[in-house]
């Protein structure tokens, strides 16, 4: 069945039991290979877990999402998304090494620049976006590494994009597992998701930035506090990291590929070992922190998420669907729920945009997808 060509507004949830292992389902896929299904025998999901949500939640209910509308569409190989201090928005294109600015309130589109220095290939090219006292903060891979660089942008009518300064460089690349997304922290500083570009070890070395999460001032130094003196390492065990926010009392949440198995949401405290290549998904081993959350390679591939009416929201690539995390409190997280299973194709960056909106952008043109007319778009959600 087609995607929708207009976007129509749907309720719908589908429950999903937390599994004992962590989910790492077709990452961006990485060698274009399906990876092998997780045992019958292991059926700690529910049946539901990879059914449409069906339509309808009772008034009242806790977690709901409806489509309010499509933003914009026509975008190529859409990645990164920020907002802008006036809500406008801030969209980056991997392939085409672009930024484009768009309406929040019309949709219209300009095109700010391309990017230079940026080297698409596989996984890799312009990706993550943030915005900090008039500078753009972009991940992107270069010829010889991924790095972050920040560009002067005024916001005002006719600016464009300044020239590149480096901020942070030698983010191991690969054609796989180059993380990607970057977002400032309640404390003011710059994190960044790593991957370990297919080099498992990388994971383990603190040594090395793949395999991370990163925490840095905004000029790219050491952040105060970090767990390893002089590095702007924060956690490792990490094998591709492209999610990441924090809830309302400021912890702070990662979404990470796994391998064959379990893809999975993390709870990040510093200097923790979040296990990468050693265990994948829960293994209740000493030394490694486990997953809060994890599903099977089907239902998720997680790229972006964001937190919204005390959740944390998903986006999956490979599952189609936008998953919901309860996070809000002291105690466990609460049961996940699958949304718009299906309807939109991948998903890719998901981001708040206040008083329980959401902002999803969509991944059909990465050359993984089944593009249809009007693809890729930025669709309007109001969640509950």
């Amino acid at each position: 069945m087609s995607r929708p060509a207009v976007v129509k507004a749907l309720w719908g949830a589908v429950a999903l039991v937390l599994v004992a292992g962590c989910s790492s389902g077709g990452e961006d896929a990485g060698t274009g290979t399906a990876p092998p299904s997780p045992p019958a025998a292991s059926a700690s999901v529910s049946a539901s877990g990879s059914s449409p949500a069906p339509s309808g939640s009772p008034p009242g209910a806790p977690g709901r999402v409806a489509v309010t509308g499509t933003l914009t569409g026509g975008l190529a190989s859409p990645w990164g998304l920020a907002a802008l201090p006036g809500g406008d928005l801030l969209v980056s294109s991997r392939d085409e090494r672009t930024v484009t600015r768009v309406d929040a309130r019309t949709g219209a589109k300009r095109v700010l620049g391309e990017v230079p220095g940026v080297v698409p290939g596989g996984e890799g090219g312009l990706m993550g976006l943030a915005v900090r006292d008039g500078w753009v903060y972009a991940y992107l891979t270069a010829a010889p590494d991924n790095r972050i660089v920040r560009m002067r942008y005024g916001g005002g009518a006719g600016d464009r994009l300044g020239a590149p300064e480096p901020v942070l460089t030698g983010i191991p690349k690969g054609v796989v597992h180059n993380g990607g997304r970057i977002a400032f922290g309640p404390d003011g500083m710059l994190y960044a998701g790593t991957g370990e570009t297919g080099e498992t070890g990388l994971a383990q070395d603190r040594d090395s930035l793949g395999g991370k999460i990163l925490r840095m001032t905004p000029e790219g130094k050491p952040a105060p506090g970090n767990p390893f003196a002089g590095s702007v390492v924060y956690s490792y065990g990490h094998r591709n990291v492209q999610g990441l926010a924090w809830d309302d009392a400021g912890r702070l949440w990662a979404a990470e590929f796994g391998q064959n198995t379990y893809d999975e949401l993390n709870r990040i405290e510093a200097g923790r070992n979040y296990g990468w290549p050693e265990v994948e998904g829960r293994a209740g081993r000493p030394g490694f922190t486990d997953p809060v959350a994890q599903w099977p390679t089907a239902e998720a591939s997680p790229s972006g998420i964001a937190f919204a009416r005390g959740a944390v929201w998903m986006a999956g690539l490979r599952g189609e669907r936008l998953w919901r995390v309860p996070v809000a409190g002291a105690g466990a997280p609460g049961e996940p729920r699958a949304f718009l299973s299906g309807e939109y194709g991948r998903l890719r960056t998901v981001l708040a945009g206040g008083d329980g909106r959401l902002w999803l952008v969509t991944s059909e043109t990465d050359t993984r997808g089944t593009p249809e007319p009007g693809d890729d778009r930025i669709l309007r959600l109001e969640v509950g």
